[in-house]
């Protein structure tokens, strides 16, 4: 099983990251579309699974916290191996291509926004149709599970939020980098696995997958307005994760392997 050694692994990323933002609106929707849709499978399995052992959750809440992270990765592994366009992987992985002068950044600033509109659909299409019409919260331990989970996310500041936002693209970042970095499939599993487990069960904040948390919630009773969703923690969150990917990962491999001096 090869793999890229780390300035090779920012060189694709280089390449990766031209064809990211040159990729016309139809094509970037869709596939931000399915980002999202896949994300929140990955969500949609941590809470059936995470939430439902409250047994486990009272007397070992570390261990309850482990068993939702090992499953949500599902998520970034359809991303990355079917293919989608996520907005915060794409916070990294476009980043050395601007900043090489490959690609504009009015360009950056495109795939930045029609990914993260299209993710939002495909969350809230999951959430929906695939969700709530399907009654798959409807009844405990999934349902308080659900409506806390939404309830937690807009009771924190907004600086709490920003850097969990920060720490949450690190290492989705660091995933989709050890993926790239990996020549086989198996080994791209191993490789986003790890740094997303580590994220949901640490407790960071990932803007797409909380576009099905909440909303989930909300449509499930929690004591949560779609304005607290959107203002008290979409937008601390999207902010950190933008630095957490751009400026710690896609920014600093540019730096130590991808200028030129």
């Amino acid at each position: 099983m090869g793999f890229k050694s780390p300035k090779e692994t920012t060189c694709s990323v280089d390449n990766i990251g031209c064809n990211k933002i040159g990729i016309e609106f139809g094509p970037l929707l869709t596939l931000s579309f399915l980002a999202g849709a896949f994300i929140a499978f990955g969500g949609l399995l941590a809470v059936i699974v995470g939430g439902g052992v409250p047994d486990i959750q009272a007397a070992n809440p570390g261990l309850q916290k482990f068993i939702f992270g090992a499953v949500f990765p599902v998520g970034l592994m359809l991303v990355v191996v079917a293919g989608a366009e996520l907005f915060t992987g794409n916070n990294a992985s476009c980043i050395p291509a601007v900043l090489s002068k490959k690609a504009p950044w009015s360009g950056l600033a495109r795939n930045w926004t029609v990914s993260y509109f299209g993710n939002f659909l495909g969350s809230i299409f999951v959430v929906i149709f695939l969700t709530y019409m399907t009654g798959l919260f409807a009844s405990d331990p999934w349902l308080s599970s659900i409506t806390g989970i939404a309830e937690a996310k807009v009771a924190q500041d907004f600086w709490p939020l920003f850097f969990k936002g920060v720490g949450c693209n690190w290492l989705v970042c660091l995933a989709v980098w050890l993926a790239i970095a990996s020549d086989d499939v198996v080994s791209k599993i191993f490789g986003v696995w790890f740094p997303i487990m580590a994220f949901v069960a640490i407790g960071f904040e990932h803007s797409i997958a909380n576009m099905f948390f909440i909303p989930s919630g909300i449509m499930y009773g929690a004591s949560v307005t779609w304005t607290e969703f959107f203002v008290v923690n979409l937008i601390p969150v999207t902010l950190g994760n933008i630095v957490g990917g751009a400026l710690f990962v896609g920014g600093i491999y540019w730096y130590v392997y991808g200028r030129k001096d």
